[in-house]
């Protein structure tokens, strides 16, 4: 449900509204039972709150949510919109409870909403984000980040960090490992023979040595190696074109060499302001951490505070997150889609 005082709790609620949802998957979200209604009030809808204390119990139903409630939040000293330690308690714990039915196999993929990250600090699990909790919970050390908007695919060689660590990590090994978690995340999207690009760190690729050493020494030698493992590749491309090439097709996914290399096209693409409401529009792109044993797609968006509980927040995003982890599930159960 992430933070229950952000838009979490609202955009839960419009997919469970959506009778698509249920033809998809059997979802069932895992938070506060009464936050959920209160979303659901907000929102005007026809959408009856079950609250559960055990899959089992899930009706999967349209018109009814499932809510896995760990009844975390005190009603009193609830406020939309704000930085609440019991909120950012609560959202720790419902990622928790989720990574736990994902390793039990008592669901087949979980999808997240937003969490606040100074709300975990405050209430003492210090954590970057979703990815981190994941990983330490799941026992995972190789993983990364990949974002997708339509046919935008982007993966990280290293993500937070500062710029200058950024450059250190660019490594040989470590972009290999990377395309190879591309490469089998395609293949869970339904592409069987991914093309993939590999980005430069430097301007111009370093204009052969010009401007740095490490496409020389670190990636032309990692996307060497890839080719004789058998994966299409290509790098490494100029950071100032991969993008636009890979927006229009001519990649099925991008190796991207640090945060904002990524994050910069992928928000361009699917991040736009309406000038006339003073608003974002409505963005579908989605957060996939790759490498764990269990299935996490989450929205590429944050708690957006500013307008939680105002009943306005957009759930394209996650509806999307739902789409690619109902694909990635059928693909490890070994169902075509």
């Amino acid at each position: 449900m992430g933070d229950p005082a952000g838009i979490g709790p609202e955009i839960c609620a419009r997919v469970l509204s959506r009778k698509e949802t249920y033809e998809l998957c059997r979802p069932v979200v895992v938070g506060d039972a009464k936050i959920m209604q209160k979303a659901a009030n907000l929102l005007h809808l026809d959408l009856k709150i079950h609250a559960i204390h055990d899959v089992a119990e899930a009706v999967f139903a349209f018109g009814t949510a499932d809510v896995y409630d760990l009844d975390r939040i005190n009603e009193s000293d609830f406020r939309w919109g704000e930085v609440q330690e019991q909120c950012g308690d609560a959202a720790f714990l419902y990622v928790r409870k989720a990574i736990d039915l994902a390793m039990q196999n008592q669901v087949d993929g979980t999808c997240t909403a937003p969490l606040n990250k100074e709300a975990i600090h405050l209430a003492g699990h210090n954590y970057d984000g979703h990815t981190e909790i994941y990983a330490t919970f799941t026992g995972t050390k190789k993983y990364a980040m990949l974002l997708a908007d339509g046919p935008l695919r982007v993966i990280h060689v290293s993500t937070h960090v500062s710029l200058r660590e950024a450059c250190d990590r660019c490594k040989k090994a470590r972009i290999i490992e990377v395309t190879e978690l591309m490469a089998d995340a395609c293949r869970q999207f339904g592409i069987g023979r991914p093309k993939i690009a590999v980005a430069g760190l430097n301007p111009h690729c370093s204009e052969h040595g010009l401007f740095g050493w490490e496409e020389e020494k670190e990636i032309i030698p990692a996307v060497e190696e890839l080719k004789k493992r058998g994966f299409d590749v290509e790098g490494p491309i100029p950071p100032d074109s991969v993008f636009a090439k890979a927006k229009s097709g001519k990649y099925d996914g991008v190796v991207a060499q640090y945060h904002d290399q990524g994050h910069i096209p992928l928000k361009m693409m699917g991040f736009n302001w309406d000038p006339q409401t003073g608003r974002m529009l409505p963005q579908k792109g989605v957060n996939i951490t790759l490498g764990l044993p269990i299935i996490r797609v989450s929205v590429d968006h944050g708690t957006a505070f500013d307008v939680a509980g105002k009943g306005v927040a957009a759930d394209d995003a996650l509806f999307s997150s739902v789409e690619y982890a109902t694909k990635m599930a059928l693909y490890r159960l070994g169902i075509q889609h």
